[in-house]
C-alpha cells in the first residue's frame, strides 16, 4: 500500500491505496465521488474524464499514485463552475443527453473546448469531443450545446484562454509534485492515515457559492447590542447550537469542531473548521465553515450570514439568517431539500430558545448538545399532516 496525498475538488486528502489503483477507482471507491463513470477502462470512451491540474485526463488509465501533489477536479467539483453551469443548461436546452452515462466526462471535455476555442467551429468541436463516445444522442445536440455556450461567452467579450490552463507537459501530476509545492498547500491534520478519508486542509477555509440557501428569522427579547456581543462569544454560541461541539479553543480566524447528525440509520460526524467575520457598523456577520464525515465520505461547505434589526424601540432584536451550504458524498443522496428545510427550521428554533436562555442566565437544555435527528423532524412532519387532515375534516363537517 502507498499513501497518496493530493487535492480533490479543492480539499486535501491523504489516503492509502494500492500502487495499481487507478485514479477513477480512487475517487469512486475511496471518496464516493461516483460522478466519474467507468466504461471501457482502456482510455477510449472518455466517460471517466476528470481535470488533473486543470487539464482533462482519462482517470481510468491514470494511476492514483502518479497524481501525488496534483489538483484533481471531478464533475462534483464543477457544480458551481461558471462554464459548467452554462453547459449544463445548454445540454438540457439542446437535448444533448439521453441515458446520461457519458455526460460527466462529456461536460469536462466540453468545458475545455469552451475555454480554448475562439469561435464555435463545428469541426473543431467534433474533433475536440472525438475522445468522448456517446451511443444515444448522435452528437448533434451535444455539438449545438457547446457551440451555443462558446458563442454566448464570446458575445459577452469573454476571451478564449490560450492552452486552456495547460502550463506544462508530462505525466499527470508531474507539474505539481509535492516536493515542489508550498508545504502549507496540502497540509494534513495529524490523524490516523489508514482512516483519513476526505481530510480537510488545515490552512484553508475558502469562500464559496452555496448551492442551496435557506432564509430564517426569529426574535429575541434583548437589545441588539447585547445580542451582537453574544454573537462574539464563539464558545457560548456553539453551546446553543444542537449537535455542535468545539474540539479546540475558539478563535475568530479559525474555530475547530464537530457537528453530529443522524439520518435514520445513518450517523454522521462532520469534523471541520470555521471562521467568523463581524461588522459592528451594520450589526451583521458571517460564519464560513467546511467539514467532512469520514464514515460516509461526505463533505460539506456552509455559511451563516446574520443581521440584527432593533425592534420594539430597541427593547428586542430580530435576527435575520441566511443559511447556505453545499453537500457532496453519500449524505447528499438522502439530504433532500425539503428535509433540510425542516431541519433548519427546527435547528433555528432550538438555537433561538437556547440563546434566550443563555442571555437570561438560564443554561441551555441538556438535549441541545445531542446529535441532530431527522427522525424528530419526520415525527413533527407526520404530526403536522395528521393535524391538517383532522382540521380539514372538521371544517368539512
Amino acid at each position: 500500500m502507498s499513501t497518496v496525498a493530493l487535492s480533490v475538488n479543492a480539499r486535501a486528502v491523504e489516503i492509502a491505496a494500492e500502487p495499481r489503483t487507478s485514479l477513477a477507482d480512487f475517487v469512486r471507491d475511496k471518496l464516493d465521488l461516483t460522478g466519474t463513470h467507468l466504461g471501457c477502462e482502456h482510455g477510449v470512451c472518455g466517460a471517466c474524464t476528470v481535470l488533473i491540474d486543470g487539464v482533462p485526463a482519462r482517470s481510468c488509465i491514470t494511476y492514483a499514485v502518479a497524481c501525488e501533489g496534483a489538483d484533481v477536479t471531478t464533475i462534483e467539483g464543477l457544480d458551481e463552475d461558471e462554464v459548467t453551469v452554462e453547459l449544463r443548461a445548454a445540454f438540457t436546452r439542446e437535448h444533448a443527453l439521453q441515458c446520461g452515462y457519458c455526460t460527466p466526462g462529456m461536460l469536462v471535455s466540453a468545458r475545455d473546448l469552451v475555454l480554448r476555442l475562439a469561435e464555435p467551429d463545428e469541426r473543431l468541436i467534433r474533433i475536440g469531443l472525438s475522445g468522448n463516445l456517446c451511443r444515444c444522442t448522435g452528437y448533434v445536440g451535444i455539438v449545438r450545446a457547446v457551440q451555443s455556450v462558446i458563442a454566448a461567452r464570446r458575445a459577452r467579450s469573454i476571451a478564449p484562454q490560450v492552452g486552456g490552463g495547460r502550463t506544462c507537459l508530462g505525466p499527470a501530476g508531474s507539474g505539481r509534485a509535492a516536493v515542489d509545492r508550498d508545504p502549507q498547500a496540502l497540509q494534513i491534520a495529524p490523524q490516523d492515515k489508514s482512516s483519513a478519508r476526505g481530510s480537510i486542509a488545515a490552512a484553508d477555509i475558502p469562500d464559496f457559492t452555496p448551492a442551496i440557501v435557506l432564509e430564517q428569522r426569529f426574535t429575541l427579547p434583548h437589545a441588539s447590542a447585547k445580542v451582537f456581543a453574544m454573537f462574539d462569544d464563539i464558545a457560548a454560541i456553539a453551546s446553543c447550537l444542537p449537535g455542535v461541539a468545539l474540539t479546540s479553543p475558539p478563535r475568530p480566524e479559525r474555530t475547530e469542531g464537530v457537528i453530529r447528525i443522524r439520518l435514520g440509520p445513518i450517523a454522521a460526524a462532520f469534523e471541520g473548521a470555521a471562521r467568523v467575520e463581524r461588522d459592528p457598523a451594520t450589526l451583521s456577520g458571517r460564519i464560513v465553515g467546511i467539514g467532512a464525515d469520514r464514515r460516509s465520505h461526505s463533505a460539506t461547505q456552509g455559511e451563516i450570514r446574520y443581521r440584527l434589526v432593533p425592534i420594539d424601540d430597541g427593547a428586542a432584536t430580530a435576527v435575520e439568517l441566511s443559511i447556505g451550504y453545499n453537500l457532496t458524498g453519500m449524505l447528499a443522496q438522502v439530504g433532500r431539500p425539503g428535509l433540510v428545510r425542516d431541519l433548519a427550521r427546527r435547528l433555528v428554533a432550538e438555537f433561538a430558545a437556547n440563546l434566550d436562555r443563555h442571555m437570561s442566565g438560564v443554561p441551555p437544555k441538556q438535549e441541545s448538545s445531542s446529535e441532530l435527528s431527522f427522525w424528530l423532524i419526520a415525527t413533527d412532519i407526520v404530526r403536522a399532516r395528521i393535524a391538517r387532515v383532522f382540521s380539514r375534516r372538521s371544517g368539512a363537517g
